[in-house]
C-alpha cells in the first residue's frame, strides 16, 4: 500500500469502541467542528442526495441528551431490564464530553423517488448506506485525534424529546449517537473471524 493508504488503514485499525470516557476533549471545539464539517461535505451519497444531517452536543448539552434518555428509558422499560442493560451505559454516555447525533432527512429521498420511480424502493436503503459511512468516517477521524468513541442507538427513546429540545425538524430520522470524550481506559479486546471466510478475490495475478 502507498504511504497515504497506510495512514488511512492505521485510522481504521485505531477505531475501536471505548466506553470509559471523561468529560474532556483532546482537541478544541473548533477542530472538532472542522473535522465533522469535512465528513459532512465529502462523504458520498447516492445521486449526491446528501441526506445525512448531523447535530453535535457538547458538555452540558450532552448531559441533557442522556438525562432525556434516562428519563424516557427508566419510565418505559421494565425496571429489571433497565437496570441490567440501560442504566450504566446511559450514565457513561452522559459523563462523556459530547455526542454526535446522526439524522436522515427524508425530503431528498422523497424527491428522488418521485423523479426516478423505478428506483424508489432503493433510495431509503442507499440513504442508510450514506449515514453509515458518515458514522464510520466521523468515528475514525475523532479516534485519530486521540478521542475515545462508542456508537449507540437510542433512536426511539431520543427521537421525539431531542427534536423538541434542540428544535430539530421532527421528520428527520435519528439513526445513531456517537459518544466521545477523552479515554479513561483501553478498548475491549477484539476478535476477528478468519479472512478466508469473509474476503474472496477472483482473477488475482500470481
Amino acid at each position: 500500500m502507498t504511504s497515504l493508504a497506510n495512514e488511512i488503514s492505521d485510522g481504521f485499525r485505531g477505531r475501536r469502541s471505548i466506553y470509559s470516557l471523561t468529560n474532556e476533549s483532546t482537541i478544541s471545539d473548533e477542530r472538532l467542528e472542522e473535522l465533522i464539517a469535512e465528513v459532512v461535505k465529502h462523504t458520498p451519497s447516492s445521486f449526491n442526495s446528501q441526506t445525512t444531517r448531523i447535530v453535535v452536543l457538547l458538555k452540558e448539552e450532552n448531559q441533557k441528551l442522556w438525562e432525556i434518555a434516562r428519563e424516557v428509558a427508566s419510565s418505559s422499560i421494565p425496571p429489571e431490564l433497565y437496570e441490567k442493560l440501560f442504566k450504566n451505559r446511559i450514565g457513561m454516555s452522559g459523563a462523556a464530553y459530547g455526542s454526535v447525533l446522526f439524522y436522515e432527512d427524508p425530503a431528498p429521498t422523497k424527491a428522488l423517488s418521485e423523479k426516478f420511480s423505478i428506483l424508489k424502493g432503493q433510495f431509503p436503503e442507499w440513504a442508510s448506506h450514506s449515514t453509515g459511512m458518515h458514522q464510520f468516517a466521523t468515528w475514525t477521524l475523532l479516534e485519530a485525534e486521540g478521542l475515545g468513541c462508542n456508537l449507540q442507538h437510542y433512536n426511539e427513546i431520543l427521537q421525539e424529546r431531542a427534536s423538541q429540545q434542540w428544535s430539530i425538524p421532527p421528520e428527520w430520522r435519528l439513526t445513531a449517537q456517537l459518544v466521545f470524550g477523552k479515554p479513561a481506559g483501553p478498548p475491549r479486546d477484539k476478535t476477528f473471524e478468519p479472512l478466508d471466510q469473509r474476503l474472496f478475490v477472483y482473477g488475482k495475478s500470481t
